[in-house]
């Protein structure tokens, strides 16, 4: 997308073999522009152009032309797109279109003959399907349960908050024992060094032994201390491989559960999304050739009446011949393909069976989407499966590493208490050793302050444990108001998930229903006092409907008889320009609550011929507000019918 120069409010298109356009320009005003002119003068040619230039591939290329372009400016910038045919005649494009995504205009902002969105109504399709065809379910989904395992694990933090701080006051109960205890401890021990330092002045000439001894029992403490730290380690150690054992059981318990998928059913599956890809673009593609063979046949038809109509306005003195000539033509039209004569009639008919096959290829193609969806899903299922199975295998290999780590890391402890013991039974013997007569007393008080000595570091080592704990604790609690204030956050997440897909129903209902009264209104068909959609629900799962459990749109028509009673009549009742204006309405509904007027410029308006000329003005005027374009393709005397201060294009 480059820079363009300025022009002012005005878009202007530059076209080339489009349709049955072979090279033109066009600027198309703000508000309402009306593309006037008789059949075959390449209006719906040049609409084509316009959705080309917005992104779609909905274009036909002409057919002396290997290939076509649209250069669209809009708003200061210039968006070049190239379109062209493949092999299978598929149109294929490139460059940059004002639209990334032009599948929602597609449905509800470009409304041709064979918009999808008009055609549902009288041809009593899902209209709730159709309204609701842009929105990702499945996403929303995901979001769903994402934010719901989200909150999940909030729970569960704010649970294991609440079980801390039922934990707290027995933990600082126990510090302060233990701030006690140690207090008690080094009291006795001031007490014991006071006595040994009185004890060791009477027996000064045991000095010696005395060092000897100290050295031992210093030994004997250290080893001691040594052998707790190793048993406590043991007993972690211990702890974790069992842990590490449960957890490799359940693990093994979930592989077990998974279903090995077979290579063959993947391969399968691809090969018939292959098959169905290939399917439906063939049937695209005959569809596409159905169409031109249909509306170049019906153009035809409808030129072949008014030739014999356009001579009478030039001499009306020949009025009696030109009646014969309309009767003749009644009966026989001359074959624009082969020059044979034919009776009209059968041409019609033909027409009306290739109208019937073609829409037997759009429901084949339904059902080919339905299919491709389903096995889509396979896949996605089939994916989600073996990365799961992927994510065991690594968690199993990783607890078998760190349990080969942990089981040698036991082995060595217990080697090295095995020798502990072993160094204090050795000591414990040495000291003994050193016990003489006049020494047992001193000998004794300096064993017990080894001890003291001992029970004070361990439980100073204790405390030291507590206070982390309790540290740990506090600030595990003190997070408990931000998981709160998150959790509300995420109630409020899920409560605008769930509740997406029913506000946009309601809405699109709100919108059908609100100006399909503002326009009947302003139409004025006799004895019809209403169409209205009601929204009805089957089935709730939980936030989000399935195909199978899902709310539907009926459609109702209310009646009037003459003496003023009301009743309810059927779709298949319409007339058609009743029909066509409710599907027009049905259009609108979908590109308002889809807010396509915030980011789609330009609606596009054709084949309006069933509405009779006053209706399609006041119809044009009606739609013109809610577009920042609004181009109408009309014949000229149904365009006669509108302001002369509506835009007017007559030559492309």
């Amino acid at each position: 997308m480059t820079k363009s120069s300025e022009l002012g409010q005005r878009s202007r298109f530059e076209v080339e073999n489009i349709g049955g356009i072979d090279d033109t320009a066009v600027e198309i005003p703000p508000g309402v522009t009306v593309l006037t002119g008789k059949n075959a003068t390449n209006r719906t040619s040049f609409l084509q152009a316009i959705i080309a230039g917005m992104g779609s591939d909905r274009a036909t290329v002409k057919g002396d032309a290997d290939e076509a372009q649209v250069i669209l400016i809009h708003d200061g910038e210039t968006y070049d797109r190239t379109l062209s045919r493949d092999e299978e005649g598929n149109v294929i494009s490139t460059g940059e279109g004002l639209l990334s995504d032009p599948a929602v205009a597609e449905l509800f902002a470009f409304l041709l003959e064979t918009n999808e969105a008009r055609r549902a109504v009288a041809l009593d399709e899902d209209l709730r399907r159709l309204i609701m065809r842009p929105v990702d379910i499945d996403e929303l989904r995901t979001e769903i349960r994402q934010t719901n395992e989200e909150k999940q694990a909030i729970n569960d933090e704010l649970a294991t908050i609440e079980s801390v701080k039922r934990e707290l006051p027995e933990l600082e109960q126990q510090r302060t024992e233990l701030r006690e205890r140690i207090e008690t401890k080094r009291a006795e021990l001031t007490d014991l060094e006071t006595e040994i330092d009185r004890s060791s002045g009477e027996i000064e000439e045991t000095r010696k032994e005395q060092e000897r001894l100290e050295d031992k029992l210093e030994a004997l403490r250290d080893r001691r201390s040594e052998l707790a730290t190793v048993r406590d380690e043991i007993d972690k150690q211990e702890e974790s491989l069992a842990a590490l054992k449960q957890d490799r059981t359940e693990l093994q318990r979930d592989q077990d559960e998974l279903d090995e998928s077979s290579d063959d059913t993947e391969r399968d599956i691809d090969a018939r999304l292959s098959q169905l890809r290939e399917e439906k673009r063939a049937r695209n593609a005959e569809i596409n050739d159905l169409q031109s063979v249909i509306t170049f046949n019906e153009e035809m038809l409808e030129d072949a009446d008014s030739a014999v109509l356009n001579a009478v306005e030039k001499q009306p003195e020949t009025m009696g011949d030109i009646t014969n000539q309309l009767l003749e033509r009644q009966q026989d039209v001359t074959c624009w393909t082969c020059g044979s004569s034919v009776e009209k009639e059968d041409i019609e008919r033909t027409l009306d069976q290739l109208q019937t096959y073609r829409q037997e290829q759009l429901d084949e193609i339904r059902s080919i989407e339905s299919e491709l969806e389903q096995l889509k899903e396979q896949q996605r299922e089939q994916e989600q499966m073996r990365k799961r199975r992927a994510d065991i295998e690594r968690q199993l290999a990783e607890i078998d590493d760190e349990v080969a780590e942990r089981t040698d890391r036991l082995e060595q402890l217990r080697t090295r208490r095995s020798e502990l013991t072993t160094e204090i039974e050795t000591l414990e013997s040495e000291v003994e050793s050193l016990r003489v007569e006049d020494f047992d007393e001193v000998l004794e008080l300096h064993k017990e302050a080894n001890q003291l000595e001992f029970d004070i570091e361990q439980l100073e080592s204790e405390l030291e444990s507590v206070a982390e704990e309790i540290a740990e604790k506090e600030a595990t609690i003190a997070e408990a108001d931000d998981l709160r204030e998150r959790r509300e956050e995420l109630m409020d997440e899920l409560e605008d998930l769930r509740t997406r897909i029913d506000q946009l129903e309601r809405a699109a209902v709100e919108q059908f229903n609100t100006h399909m009264e503002q326009v009947l209104d302003i139409l004025g068909y006799d004895n019809l006092d209403r169409i209205w959609i009601e929204r009805r629900t089957q089935a709730d799962s939980g936030g989000l409907p399935t195909a199978e459990e899902s709310t539907t749109f009926e459609l109702h028509v209310v009646r009037t008889t003459e003496t003023g009673a009301a009743y309810e009549d059927t779709i298949a009742h319409l007339s058609e320009s009743e029909r066509e204006v409710t599907g027009l309405i049905f259009a609108l509904a979908g590109y308002l609550v889809h807010d396509l007027h915030e980011t789609v410029p330009f609606m596009l308006m054709d084949s309006l011929e069933a509405i009779d000329s006053a209706r399609i003005a006041d119809l044009v005027d009606y739609f013109a507000e809610f577009a920042e374009y609004l181009i109408v393709a009309l014949l000229p005397e149904d365009a006669q019918a509108l302001p002369e201060s509506y835009n007017r294009v007559t030559d492309i």
